[in-house]
């Protein structure tokens, strides 16, 4: 798919958008001479980044270095998406306090065929090259192994936080597991790339490939790592098993309709790494919030409107949106209704049985000054969540995981959940 004689943008032009959102870029003069050379040439570079099929979804958090492939792919370069289905047998210990549990090659390739109808949600497929490292690695032979592992120590490998974390806690490392890094570092010797994508917490991965390039006698890439975005509660990141991920494969309503439940100050952080707006455009827009002639809801909309376009089309996210709208235009609640933040973990708010105690929620909303004013208004039947009246003394534990628009008299508030 490599051409020739491709016209590209200036250097300025390209690292404007390259360098949008990217936590680190190592060697950035390094990556600036190799785009120079490339405008020189007309030749694209190469640029891959390598997801594991662990598992059959792919959430918004899992898309932020896909739609850095995106912006490379725009700007005219050869861009490689890497299944990595040899690696996922081993399982990447990143951030791991265990071994993973293996997966069989069945599991793996089902999950692969997910991630390929997957991503071209995001990607351009006529421009995008899909590998799998099952290619050469499993052609490697013990011999070959043999010379990878060589070139690395036992002491360079404890070097990884994680592993040495492990080995001082005297937690288990399997020595299947020390092969990761190297295997990965020899996906990019195979595909020769100029750059390879990752997550800030991948960076002692993608430096492995940069050692076996130069072993090999190649030009050592360049690495760009993106940071790990927070879910949904603005705190942790997003993962499913937290419940505060939003499936790039789910309903357009519930994907707008959990972008709009968002904070205020995530929200930047989602039009930085979740669309492709350049930054200076993104520097506009908070400018204009910060003087006070854009109202930040308005903001909020568009990018929900803009992420849940990009995976169900313009059409589909018109309608959620104004179906959005109507919903709390009919339940009395104005869209641009203050958004308040309470501590899960506050005093008092949750029963021993797990369920949060609204007398209390009303009181940390800021929507009455005391317990005792709060169940007065309870038992007027003055409170309403989510524009229905609300009688209880308490709310199931499910409600932790969304926003909720709580009402007392003619006040209303959006929660948003931390901690």
């Amino acid at each position: 798919m490599t051409t020739t004689g491709v016209a590209f943008p200036s250097l300025e032009e390209q690292l404007d958008l390259i360098t949008k959102g990217a936590a680190e870029i190592l060697p950035l003069e390094a990556l600036k001479e190799r785009i120079t050379k490339s405008i020189a040439s007309g030749v694209p570079m190469r640029i891959k980044a390598g997801f594991d099929p662990t598992a059959p979804d792919l959430h918004l958090g899992h898309t932020v270095l896909i739609r850095k492939l995106r912006h490379f792919q725009q700007l005219g370069h050869t861009v490689i998406f890497l299944i990595g289905d040899s690696t996922a047998l081993i399982g990447d210990p990143t951030g791991r306090n265990v071994t993973r549990k293996p997966l069989t090659p069945e599991q793996i390739a089902a999950n692969a065929e997910t991630y390929k109808e997957q991503v071209f949600k995001v990607l351009d497929p006529q421009r995008t090259e899909v590998r799998y490292n099952s290619e050469w690695l499993d052609k490697l032979g013990y011999y070959d192994m043999v010379k990878l592992m060589a070139q690395f120590t036992v002491s360079q490998m404890l070097e990884r936080e994680d592993f040495h974390k492990r080995f001082k806690d005297e937690q288990p490392i399997s020595l299947h597991e020390l092969l990761y890094p190297i295997v990965q570092g020899y996906d990019s010797v195979a595909l020769e790339c100029d750059v390879e994508l990752g997550g800030t917490d991948q960076k002692f991965n993608l430096m492995r490939g940069r050692d076996l390039q130069k072993h090999f006698g190649q030009p050592q890439q360049s690495i760009l790592m993106m940071p790990i975005i927070e879910g949904l509660d603005g705190v942790q990141k997003m993962s499913k098993s937290l419940g505060n991920a939003i499936g790039i494969h789910e309903p357009a309503g519930e994907m707008y309709g959990k972008l709009m439940s968002i904070s205020d100050e995530l929200m930047w952080k989602y039009w930085v790494y979740l669309t492709d707006l350049r930054a200076s455009e993104i520097d506009v827009m908070k400018a204009e919030v910060g003087a006070g002639t854009l109202h930040p809801m308005v903001v909020k909309k568009e990018l929900a409107r803009t992420i849940t376009a990009g995976f169900h089309g313009e059409a589909e996210a018109e309608v959620v949106a104004e179906s959005w709208t109507k919903m709390f235009q009919q339940r009395g609640v104005s869209e641009d209704v203050p958004v308040v933040q309470v501590d899960r973990s506050s005093d008092g708010l949750m029963s021993a049985e797990g369920e949060v105690r609204m007398a209390k929620l009303l009181v940390l909303a800021g929507l009455a000054a005391s317990g005792g004013e709060a169940t007065r208004k309870i038992a007027e039947n003055a409170v309403s969540v989510g524009g229905e009246k609300f009688g209880g003394k308490v709310l199931g534990a499910e409600v932790l995981g969304e926003s909720l628009i709580l009402r007392l008299g003619k006040k209303s508030v959006r929660v948003e959940w931390v901690g």
